[in-house]
């Protein structure tokens, strides 16, 4: 039953592309880049900390937040890539420009609430417990350096404004999949680990939206994202290791240009 939210995806995906959104000949027009801010939720999660010796228990239904750090950018200009951003390069597969296969990076920080009650079970040094418990007095757990959602998307344009042979405004939609890669700050039982980066498990997405030209190349676009990330080794403190899942929603605003191959 955890995977069928991965087994819907792809078949969502399968049947949309062969359905009608690759074109019948690919042909390489330009590419594009992207960057602007995010702004995230998260559903309720379970998350389990295993050090093998050490601790094995389960953390039940806990809740999250983001933390978008966007005054960041006015107290210092230089700190652009603080707050959550987003970025996205992508190449144009038709004449038209309105099929792409992007790359597309999210630094999403999620970021549990410690002012919570939630049940804790498992084992401690062997022994046994399952009780209820204050989060921030147990442990502190976030994917704070970002929780950070790679992927491949395969993205569609449909224009609903056009101007002879420029299109002014369109809809977009993507659909992806990919890698999380977190940097997890972790304090357990009064030890704690800023951790490195690492890849801990997978994501999948659907987004949608609309792109605006204001004038030639240069564009605007604002999407919703959602989508399911499942992180299976997360690093803790001490060699340990954080299994959880959860859907996640976002808002994303970008900047983007557009870049043509010259033609022959």
């Amino acid at each position: 039953m955890k995977k069928l939210p991965a087994i819907l995806f792809l078949l969502c995906v399968y049947h949309t592309a062969t359905a009608q959104l690759f074109p019948k000949q690919i042909r390489p027009s330009g590419f594009y880049f992207q960057w602007g801010y995010n702004k995230d939720w998260y559903s309720i999660s379970s998350i389990r900390f295993i050090d093998k010796g050490r601790h094995d228990f389960l953390v039940y239904d806990v809740t999250a937040k983001d933390r978008p750090d966007y005054s960041s950018i006015f107290k210092n200009p230089l700190h652009i890539t603080i707050p959550q951003n987003s970025v996205r390069l992508g190449m144009y597969i038709n004449k038209a420009k309105t099929r792409a296969i992007e790359l597309n990076f999210d630094h999403a920080k999620y970021v549990v609430n410690d002012n919570q009650i939630a049940r804790v079970a498992g084992t401690i040094g062997g022994e046994k417990f399952d009780t209820d418990t204050l989060v921030g007095d147990m442990l502190h757990f976030e994917h704070s350096d970002g929780a950070n959602f790679l992927q491949v998307n395969y993205v569609a344009q449909d224009p609903i404004w056009e101007n002879g042979k420029r299109t002014i405004a369109s809809l977009v939609y993507k659909a992806g999949a990919g890698l999380v890669i977190p940097r997890s700050d972790v304090t357990l039982m009064g030890k704690r680990l800023n951790n490195r980066y690492h890849v801990a498990g997978y994501v999948m997405s659907l987004e949608a939206g609309a792109r605006y030209y204001p004038i030639r190349n240069l564009f605007l676009e604002l999407t919703l994202k959602g989508g399911y990330a499942d992180y299976l080794n997360a690093l803790t403190v001490e060699g340990g290791t954080a299994i959880h899942h959860f859907y996640f929603g976002e808002l994303i605003g970008l900047v983007g240009y557009d870049f043509n191959f010259r033609k022959k």
